[in-house]
């Protein structure tokens, strides 16, 4: 670890604090229907769209009704997804004449983008057209992230309201989420995307010729050597800027192209590369201010944050530190091959990672992308080093709630609240209370159904993969304790709609895009449910006023408790599989035994 690493690590994490306060309020603005500055543009094609669409903005849902319309919505645009991509090829802006997507895994794609994980089991620039980028998968990194903060936004009116039985309205609120924040922040993004040299075009793949050609040798299953000389190399390009904006601001992650934020075309500077983490966590940051500013407790918006930022700093130096230091065997054979030399690798792990951006850069995305969730990639999880790649894992199953995904963040984040506030009222033996609500059986029943899905989905997948070698254990590229981290940081990734990876599984067979996107609609819709049934039944409670035995939720006491709570569900949860997994390599990888 260097003073410069760290220098930078300060200086993204600077800008998301000063950011965090003003994005916030301007949510509270648009949700709330405020005033705002772009109103004159937007507000006519909000009126529109409603008219358009026979939508009636000032009706209110309850939770239950909510709960339906974003269900409904959800399955309309993931089978029109299915369906492009099957039909590609038939269809126009497909310069390269790509074949219609496979049916399991046009399917897999669809349940992806549509719950904002962006899991890619297939190598993009050689299988999607540019209109399915642009009309399936773009349109989902716009509209999946508009309905996890429109989910958000719907838990703190039941946080906040008193004596109401609705929520506002999913469609009222998806539209503005897309129109007043995402829509206008991605038209800024990619300008200063294309201006950092991010393509942006509707040309044809390039054929360029090899200055110096290159000898492949290939080895046939009956064990014949072929040797072929390569004298081209295929130039992938499209409208990438576009897509790239939304995919980091809206916490989606997938790539225009398979190296995702690796590749120069995505990702060609320090600066990008820095606007690219600051965006992952811009939205999230500045909903914890959004729901102090809504819950009339700005205070307890910023316990949450600190809680947040707290966990986010524990990942960063496991990580920055476990990649920083070299590889226990490439030291040994060095010193085997020199003598007088005791310094052998030098600056770390840069395996997997770009030189351009080195293992700072690399280890603060890797643990930004992985507390949201984003899923997008500047450097491969799977060639980290054992504690290294722990980081990512164990980011997504904490639930990724430090900062997380643009709405999902926040709503995750608050279920936690209410296990910890509950658990402080029964340190002190009275009713548990949340900003002037009791939280009662029910609440923390639905808090815990939505605390034991996700361990149950990723568990039980990777189980059952375990335990078919046909169909799980094949496609494993490594054994022992990492072909174990390939399949769960999978299922975790799934689960969690992450969308990163241990990239030695290879998930492009029907049992993983089938499983895997089961696992998917699990952890967006299961999930959800409990999430709006929770809001719901806040929303209908009567405030009572706070007295001497009231846990307050906006000190760094509950801050702790907060972490606390987080890290032992998640242990408690996770620790023996992790146990099994990167902990016990990182312990063979000292005693000289890799997979």
């Amino acid at each position: 670890m260097t003073a410069n690493g760290w220098l930078q690590v300060f200086l993204f994490f600077g800008l998301v604090l000063i950011s965090a306060k003003p994005m916030g309020l301007y949510m509270v603005r648009v949700f709330e229907r405020r005033r705002t500055y772009v109103d004159i543009v937007f507000r006519p094609i909000e009126q529109l769209i409603y008219k358009l669409t026979g939508i009636d903005e000032n009706h209110e849902m309850r939770w239950t009704e909510y709960s339906i319309a974003m269900l409904l919505f959800s399955l309309v645009s993931l089978l029109v997804t299915y369906g492009i991509e099957r039909l590609q090829h038939l269809l126009p802006l497909n310069p390269q004449h790509l074949p219609g997507v496979a049916a399991d895994l046009a399917w897999n794609t669809a349940v992806s983008f549509t719950t904002n994980t962006n899991w890619q089991s297939y190598v993009p620039e050689a299988t999607m057209s540019y209109l399915t980028q642009m009309l399936t998968l773009a349109y989902h990194n716009f509209f999946s992230a508009a309905v996890g903060m429109a989910l958000a936004v719907a838990l703190l009116r039941g946080i906040s309201r008193r004596e109401s039985k609705t929520l506002g309205n999913f469609w009222v609120d998806t539209t503005r989420a897309s129109l007043w924040i995402l829509l206008p922040g991605c038209l800024i993004y990619s300008l200063l995307l294309v201006s950092q040299g991010v393509v942006q075009n509707f040309r044809p793949y390039e054929q360029a010729t090899l200055l110096q050609p290159l000898s492949v040798a290939t080895t046939s299953a009956d064990g014949k050597i072929t040797t072929q000389t390569v004298t081209t190399q295929t130039i992938a390009q499209g409208p990438v800027a576009s897509q790239e904006a939304i995919k980091m601001l809206g916490t989606n992650g997938g790539g225009f192209f398979n190296a995702n934020s690796a590749h120069p075309f995505e990702n060609p500077t320090s600066f990008s590369n820095l606007l690219q983490i600051f965006s992952i966590f811009l939205i999230p940051a500045g909903f914890t201010v959004t729901l102090g500013q809504m819950t009339k407790s700005p205070a307890h918006g910023w316990a949450v944050f600190s809680a947040m930022a707290v966990l986010f700093f524990i990942g960063i130096f496991v990580a920055y530190y476990a990649e920083a230091q070299p590889n226990p065997l490439l030291h040994t054979a060095a010193m085997h091959v020199d003598q007088r030399t005791s310094a052998l690798q030098p600056g770390g792990n840069m395996e997997g990672k770009e030189v351009r951006f080195g293992i700072a850069n690399s280890a603060l995305f890797a643990t930004v992308t992985t507390d949201a969730s984003c899923g997008a990639v500047n450097a491969m999880h799977d060639s980290f080093m054992p504690l290294g790649g722990l980081v990512p894992l164990v980011n997504i199953m904490l639930g990724e709630v430090i900062f997380g995904g643009v709405g999902a963040g926040l709503y995750g984040m608050l279920i936690f609240v209410i296990l910890a506030v509950f658990i402080a009222g029964l340190m002190v033996g009275r009713t548990p209370e949340y900003l002037g609500k009791k939280i009662e059986s029910y609440d923390v029943k639905m808090a815990m159904l939505y605390t034991l899905i996700f361990p149950l989905s990723i568990l039980g997948f990777s189980a059952a993969a375990l335990m078919m070698p046909k169909l799980g254990l094949s496609a494993l590229a490594n054994a022992g304790p990492h072909g174990l981290s390939e399949i769960l940081y999978a299922y975790t990734s799934a689960t969690g709609n992450n969308g990163s990876a241990f990239a030695g599984l290879s998930a492009n067979t029907h049992w993983y895009n089938l499983s895997l996107a089961t696992a998917m609609l699990i952890g967006r819709f299961l999930m959800v449910i409990p999430v709006l049934a929770i809001a719901g039944n806040l929303a209908q409670k009567k405030l009572i006023p706070p007295s001497p035995g009231t846990f307050p939720v906006n000190t760094p006491l509950f801050t702790v408790l907060l972490i606390g709570t987080i890290v032992i569900v998640g242990a408690l949860t996770f620790f023996p599989a992790v146990s099994l997994g990167p902990i016990l390599e990182h312990l063979l990888l000292h005693a000289g035994k890799t997979y």
